[in-house]
């Protein structure tokens, strides 16, 4: 009789148990499904940024650059086509041998252009404007998304020696001088749309409990101690040293951090970086002053994006065009 009630008991247990454990994956997979039909505007940056990575990108077996892009590959993301060529640049193929002068930009998603069509970013808008004046100019974006300075000149170092830049242009952002893990990520993060939004969402709230401002959080990046701060150095001196032993020539672009553009706070890092620039024999811009004090719905990609969009894209070519045409 003991015995009769125990087993009842235990059926009941298993049975609630496996009840609860399928409402749970209903209830997940109905949320994956509401998610996805609702991130089909590709107006979300987090899941955009998140498809990205997972159709563009694959998991380099160089833990310097921890991730690259996917060749000859293409991808719809926040409503603008993002395609790669045989090199893994942003573009069209790349000819075998250059007619003429061939620059090649080195940076993260700014360079390649996020939430902007490919013949609006910076180096498509340079490219028409120096032909317009009469150069034999090609111009290529080897911008991937979530690279440093350490990350970028190792690309060139592995796997863009051979293009034969007669240019290279570093578009450093500010954030260029932090560590970077290699990350990957596990197999739930990587296809579910609903893991990546709660990641996001605890990983915002764990950060306002010990809230620092964008300017502390930079002048940690840039104590010279840290780890991404000697990489960074490290890494642009390496460029300098191979582009004197080949004859390149290489410009550093200054980008902002656009989310506050009228009284801005990071000019101390402008100034920084431009000695780096100027000790290594760089040719240094700022594109600051191109931005005026442009409000984030005048630059942004879109609301909560604070990548630049088109306009920005033209303004910093505009900026850099004096400097790249007064060298042929």
């Amino acid at each position: 009789m003991v015995g009769s009630v125990k087993l009842k008991a235990a059926r009941k247990f298993i049975f609630s148990a496996i009840l609860i454990i399928a409402s749970s994956l209903f209830a997940a997979a109905l949320a994956e499904v509401v998610l996805r039909v609702k991130n089909s505007s590709m107006k979300n940056y987090d899941i955009e940024m998140w498809r990205y990575a997972k159709e563009l990108k694959f998991a380099s077996p160089d833990l310097v650059l921890g991730h690259e892009h996917v060749k000859d590959a293409s991808a719809l993301l926040q409503s603008v086509t993002i395609r790669t060529n045989e090199w893994g640049l942003r573009g069209g193929p790349v000819a075998q041998q250059p007619d003429g002068r061939r620059i090649l930009f080195l940076g993260s998603s700014i360079t390649l252009g996020w939430g902007v069509a490919e013949d609006q970013t910076v180096t498509a808008v340079l490219e028409r404007m120096l032909r317009a004046q009469g150069q034999k100019v090609e111009v290529l974006n080897g911008g991937i998304g979530n690279y440093n300075a350490e990350r970028y000149v190792e690309l060139f170092q592995t796997r863009l020696k051979g293009l034969h830049p007669t240019d290279i242009v570093v578009m450093y952002f500010v954030r260029d001088a932090e560590k970077l893990d290699a990350g990957g990520g596990n197999w739930l993060l990587r296809n579910s749309e609903l893991a990546v939004t709660a990641w996001i969402a605890a990983g915002r709230l764990l950060q306002k409990t010990g809230e620092k401002s964008l300017e502390e959080h930079y002048r940690a990046v840039y104590d010279e101690t840290q780890p991404g701060y000697v990489a960074m150095r490290d890494s642009l001196s390496k460029l300098a040293s191979y582009a004197r032993q080949h004859d390149i020539r290489v410009y550093l672009a200054m980008i902002p951090d656009i989310h506050k553009l009228a009284n801005y706070p990071l000019g101390y890092i402008h100034e920084r970086v431009r000695r780096i620039a100027e000790d290594n024999g760089f040719r240094y811009v700022d594109t600051l002053p191109a931005f005026g004090q442009l409000s984030p719905d005048q630059v942004w990609a879109m609301p909560g994006d604070p990548h630049p969009n088109a306009l920005g894209h033209e303004l910093m070519a505009k900026a850099l065009l004096p400097l790249l045409a007064a060298d042929k």
